[in-house]
């Protein structure tokens, strides 16, 4: 006998056309877009001085010469830890926003969220809005659907190539680099990157939209342990909305059931079904809904940002507590102190931090040298950076509880010049006279140093002298 086949468990994708609204959580959203896009695609162009054999950019990243430039300040990769403070201040000021106001990130600044956007008003503007999108989408092909979605995907591409081309604009100096790509000169590693970015922000931002934030993103399944039930998010008052009904319907709430809420969802979603993972909390629904209900003639705010425990407080009838109360609870002021603390340790380092410096490498093979006249030899592998925008002449010296010589390989004095923003590397040694304690010693602590003469600032290194009683 045959076996009836097995359901599917599989389910083909079905696209989500918003429809158009307008309100004031949609004008945050597009000012958030303009803010955001013009920042992405102005910060390469603008000038800052950066001294001789430097590309005059305020933000970029050097990767070359190693080196990452935000206006005054200058990352090196010893200052790797200044990195690693901006991470930890990103993850805290995530775990911050979403403990007070929900995945109010997703729905306003992420990058995946405002190009979506500007894919989705795009669109809009090329096939209509949700119903006539439903239609060509639906619709055989034909040479008017072809028209259109030629055209529209041209114009996504153009996005895309913009993104891309902003993208490759930190690092390297953007007019030189624009030049050499308009030009074909441009090295190939820039092309592959502009390709990459292009092609990554033409599938993510026209066809998966939704998908990335529901599968590829992790942020929704982090977002349940940043939430509580004093988080404000979104939500609908059901005890207001339901039954629902048409307007007139005896017994029935304020929700007509006009499924506006759902037409606008970017995600595709219902918010009437309750708090999901999908919801970015872009407040897009409030808009349709408060629109609804002013025609409707009823109070607004059937959907709304509120909490968990506003909404038990106005279901028995109380007023839900002040905004401020959410807010400012134990949680987010402990993520905003840690925020903070993380924030003025970086730049108190950033502060503190030399102009100049100096590593220190002993040389390990082998540990000494025993000289012809007994004296004992130990060797340094030194590296010496210098920060300023101009070359700049150091002296080494070293402190020690044991009479040391010092010398620098292949000169006589003890004065090096390093490079503008460069890093010099030399080899010094430190001898110690026959039967002298340091020669005898297993371990001589001392600590070197380098001197700029013009400022005054100095750097040091501890390292130690080896001996015979190693």
């Amino acid at each position: 006998m045959s076996q009836p086949a097995s359901p599917s468990l599989y389910a083909a994708r079905e696209p989500v056309f918003p429809r158009r609204v307008s309100g004031r959580f949609r004008r945050l959203k597009w000012a958030v877009m303009a803010v955001t896009l013009g920042i992405y695609h102005v910060l390469p162009w603008i000038r800052w001085d950066r001294g001789p054999d430097r590309p005059d950019q305020a933000v970029l990243v050097d990767l070359a010469g190693r080196r990452f430039f935000f206006f005054w300040i200058e990352i090196w990769p010893q200052d790797f830890h200044v990195v690693a403070g901006l991470l930890v201040m990103a993850g805290l000021g995530l775990f911050l926003f979403t403990a007070a106001l929900g995945r109010v990130w997703c729905g306003y600044a992420c990058p995946q969220t405002v190009w979506t956007d500007l894919f989705i008003l795009t669109e809009r503007w090329v096939e209509g809005d949700r119903n006539a999108r439903l239609r060509l989408w639906h619709a055989p092909w034909s040479l008017t659907k072809a028209r259109l979605r030629l055209t529209k995907w041209t114009i996504w591409l153009l996005i895309a190539l913009a993104t891309g081309g902003a993208w490759v604009f930190y690092f390297a100096d953007a007019p030189t680099l624009l030049q050499a790509l308009v030009t074909g000169t441009a090295p190939p590693v820039a092309y592959a990157t502009l390709a990459l970015l292009t092609a990554t922000t033409f599938a993510f931002g026209g066809f998966a939209r939704e998908q990335i934030c529901i599968y590829a993103c992790p942020w929704p399944r982090i977002q349940a342990a940043m939430m509580d039930e004093r988080t404000i998010t979104i939500g609908y008052r059901d005890w207001r909305g339901e039954p629902r009904g048409k307007r007139g319907t005896p017994g029935a709430g304020d929700c007509v059931d006009c499924k506006a809420c759902a037409n606008v969802c970017p995600m595709g979603i219902d918010i009437r079904d309750g708090q999901q993972l999908a919801c970015i909390t872009c407040g897009l629904c409030i808009d349709a809904c408060d629109d609804v209900m002013t025609r409707l003639g009823r109070p607004r705010g059937l959907i709304g940002y509120f909490t968990l425990t506003d909404e038990c407080e106005e279901r028995a009838g109380r007023p839900p507590r002040p905004v401020w109360q959410h807010i400012l609870r134990p949680r987010t002021i402990l993520y905003a102190t840690l925020w903070t603390l993380a924030g003025a340790g970086l730049i108190f380092t950033l502060f503190i931090r030399s102009p100049i410096d100096i590593d220190v490498s002993p040389v390990r093979n082998p540990t000494h040298v025993l000289l012809s006249d007994g004296t004992i030899r130990n060797a340094y592998d030194l590296r010496l950076r210098n920060r300023h925008p101009e070359a700049r002449t150091l002296a080494l010296s070293f402190t020690a509880d044991a009479p040391l010589r010092l010398r620098i390989e292949g000169q006589d004095g003890l004065t090096v010049t390093v490079p503008a923003d460069q890093t010099a590397d030399l080899r010094a040694y430190l001898d110690a006279p026959p039967e002298s304690a340091a020669a005898a010693a297993p371990h001589t602590p001392l600590r070197l140093w380098i001197t700029d003469p013009a400022s005054g600032d100095r750097a040091s290194a501890a390292t130690y002298f080896t001996g015979k009683g190693d």
